[in-house]
């Protein structure tokens, strides 16, 4: 047994967990959703961190820009900079406006403020505009995630409209250089800028192959940026996620009820267990890495 500090810098005990049971680790009822999916119509509700995630000042005086922060990961990756002392400014789209809401609560009960920005990311001039009105609110913008993503399960390439193909492209690679592109040059040295990837930039599967294509280039973008910005003072690195249940999932897959299984912890990820990895990429603790890219899937290789 360990003893840590809470958000709130009062002292608990932490107790050791097996990993394959700690999150739900049975098999999942099928559900299916339009894209975007939400929150609410998921079973179970994906676990955000908001009665696990402990905080202990390690953003505090960062303000955060975080795409695709109503749900899933970028709620978690919120919940957490909130709780480290961050202001947090998160994108989302209009069908996604309750899940934002959810995640501003969550965000202001922390003692944060939080800035919601509505629209889509495939528009140039809306990722500009979200890079300035983050500046206004708070002042600077010091961590950027590149969270925001799209991905549909494809019957072949032949049946893989140029339409489909445009949104993920607009959607996972365009966004992240628009925004970046007007945020950059505002950041101070000891900024971070984190990107999203995923393990199937490293072992994609054939049902995804647009999606894929996109993830693979996010690490191209991460690694040359680094080597960019790190004489700037500013660190660029990613996140590979494995199998996370978000509103993702079930607006992509056929079938759900196995997803994560074939892990070696046996299970789906939840978005709370990726939180840390984003804290701790964010903060002075991690002040040598740059233009790296760290796993989080449940022990799949990359």
């Amino acid at each position: 047994m360990t003893a840590e500090r809470t958000h709130n810098g009062h002292p608990h005990s932490q107790q050791i967990e097996d990993p394959r049971t700690r999150f739900h680790s049975s098999s999942f009822p099928q559900q299916e959703q339009e894209q975007p999916a939400t929150t609410d119509e998921m079973a179970p509700q994906p676990d955000h961190g908001e009665k696990t995630y402990r905080g202990s000042d390690r953003l505090a005086g960062h303000a955060a820009l975080i795409t695709g922060g109503d749900s899933g990961i970028g709620r978690a990756v919120a919940i957490a900079y909130a709780r480290e002392g961050a202001d947090v400014a998160i994108v989302y789209m209009p069908e996604e406006r309750e899940d934002a809401r959810a995640t501003h609560e969550a965000v202001t009960a922390a003692g944060r403020k939080c800035l919601l920005l509505e629209g889509d990311v495939r528009s140039e001039e809306f990722c500009t505009n979200s890079v300035e009105e983050t500046l206004k609110k708070f002042g600077k913008l010091t961590i950027l995630v590149l969270n925001a993503g799209y991905q549909k399960d494809r019957d072949g390439i032949e049946n893989l409209p140029t339409e489909e193909f445009q949104r993920v492209f607009e959607t996972n690679i365009y966004s992240m250089f628009w925004i970046t592109r007007a945020a950059a040059p505002h950041m101070p040295p000891g900024s971070s800028i984190i990107s999203t990837t995923s393990i199937q930039a490293f072992n994609p599967s054939p049902n995804l192959v647009d999606y894929a294509m996109t993830k693979s280039a996010q690490v191209g973008f991460t690694k040359a940026l680094a080597q960019e910005l790190g004489p700037k003072g500013i660190r660029v690195n990613a996140v590979a996620p494995g199998p996370i249940w978000t509103p993702l999932i079930p607006g992509t897959e056929w079938d759900v009820t196995q997803f994560g299984a074939d892990t070696p912890l046996g299970r789906a990820g939840q978005p709370a267990e990726l939180a840390s990895a984003y804290v701790f990429l964010a903060e002075n603790n991690a002040s040598y890495v740059s233009g790296a890219v760290i796993p989080v899937t449940g022990g799949k290789g990359l």
